[in-house]
Protein backbone atom coordinates (compact mmCIF):
# COMPACT_ATOMS: atom_id res chain seq x y z
CA UNK A 1 0.00 0.00 0.00
CA UNK A 2 2.83 2.68 0.85
CA UNK A 3 5.54 3.53 -1.46
CA UNK A 4 8.49 4.30 0.08
CA UNK A 5 9.87 8.02 -0.85
CA UNK A 6 13.05 7.80 -3.54
CA UNK A 7 15.68 10.38 -2.15
CA UNK A 8 17.04 12.22 -5.11
CA UNK A 9 20.96 12.63 -4.85
CA UNK A 10 22.91 14.79 -7.15
CA UNK A 11 25.77 13.63 -8.67
CA UNK A 12 29.78 14.91 -7.84
CA UNK A 13 29.48 15.94 -11.31
CA UNK A 14 26.23 18.22 -11.41
CA UNK A 15 27.74 19.61 -7.97
CA UNK A 16 31.31 20.50 -9.62
CA UNK A 17 29.22 21.98 -12.15
CA UNK A 18 27.69 24.10 -10.07
CA UNK A 19 30.33 25.24 -7.98
CA UNK A 20 32.75 26.10 -11.19
CA UNK A 21 29.88 27.93 -12.76
CA UNK A 22 29.23 29.84 -9.32
CA UNK A 23 32.98 30.80 -9.09
CA UNK A 24 33.37 31.65 -12.88
CA UNK A 25 30.81 34.00 -12.49
CA UNK A 26 31.75 35.30 -9.34
CA UNK A 27 35.29 35.56 -11.16
CA UNK A 28 34.35 37.49 -14.42
CA UNK A 29 32.09 40.02 -12.28
CA UNK A 30 34.88 41.28 -9.96
CA UNK A 31 37.33 41.32 -13.00
CA UNK A 32 34.70 43.30 -15.10
CA UNK A 33 33.70 46.05 -11.90
CA UNK A 34 37.91 45.84 -10.98
CA UNK A 35 38.68 46.72 -15.42
CA UNK A 36 35.70 49.54 -15.64
CA UNK A 37 36.81 52.92 -16.21
CA UNK A 38 35.00 55.10 -13.44
CA UNK A 39 35.90 56.19 -10.37
CA UNK A 40 36.92 53.61 -7.17
CA UNK A 41 33.46 55.05 -5.39
CA UNK A 42 31.36 53.54 -8.25
CA UNK A 43 33.46 50.26 -8.66
CA UNK A 44 33.18 50.25 -4.45
CA UNK A 45 29.22 50.31 -4.90
CA UNK A 46 29.35 47.92 -7.48
CA UNK A 47 31.35 45.56 -5.52
CA UNK A 48 28.91 45.85 -2.92
CA UNK A 49 25.47 45.15 -4.98
CA UNK A 50 27.22 42.24 -6.23
CA UNK A 51 27.87 40.48 -2.57
CA UNK A 52 24.57 41.75 -1.71
CA UNK A 53 22.94 40.04 -4.67
CA UNK A 54 25.40 36.70 -3.87
CA UNK A 55 24.04 36.27 -0.36
CA UNK A 56 20.85 37.15 -0.95
CA UNK A 57 20.85 34.83 -3.60
CA UNK A 58 21.76 32.00 -0.89
CA UNK A 59 19.45 32.89 1.56
CA UNK A 60 16.39 32.64 -1.11
CA UNK A 61 17.97 29.12 -2.25
CA UNK A 62 17.83 28.22 1.45
CA UNK A 63 14.68 29.39 2.20
CA UNK A 64 13.28 27.64 -1.12
CA UNK A 65 14.93 24.42 0.13
CA UNK A 66 13.32 24.65 3.57
CA UNK A 67 9.87 24.92 2.64
CA UNK A 68 10.16 22.02 0.23
CA UNK A 69 11.27 19.93 2.88
CA UNK A 70 8.66 21.27 5.57
CA UNK A 71 6.48 20.43 2.37
CA UNK A 72 7.76 16.65 2.36
CA UNK A 73 7.59 16.17 6.29
CA UNK A 74 3.97 17.21 6.25
CA UNK A 75 3.16 15.20 3.08
CA UNK A 76 5.21 12.07 5.06
CA UNK A 77 2.96 12.69 8.05
CA UNK A 78 -0.25 12.71 6.17
CA UNK A 79 0.90 9.36 4.47
CA UNK A 80 1.49 7.63 7.75
CA UNK A 81 -1.70 8.55 9.23
CA UNK A 82 -3.08 7.48 5.94
CA UNK A 83 -1.40 3.89 6.33
CA UNK A 84 -2.56 3.80 9.64
CA UNK A 85 -6.10 3.94 9.05
CA UNK A 86 -6.36 1.64 6.20
CA UNK A 87 -4.33 -1.35 8.08
CA UNK A 88 -6.73 -0.68 11.27
CA UNK A 89 -9.78 -0.61 8.74
CA UNK A 90 -11.66 -3.81 8.89
CA UNK A 91 -14.49 -3.49 5.39
CA UNK A 92 -15.82 -6.68 6.72
CA UNK A 93 -16.76 -4.97 9.70
CA UNK A 94 -20.14 -5.22 10.89
CA UNK A 95 -21.28 -1.60 12.28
Amino acid sequence: MSETPVAHHNTAAFYGQAVASFAIALTATAVGILKLHADAWVRSFLGIAVLFLVTSSFTLAKVIRDRQEAGQLVSRVDQARLDKILAEHDPFEKL
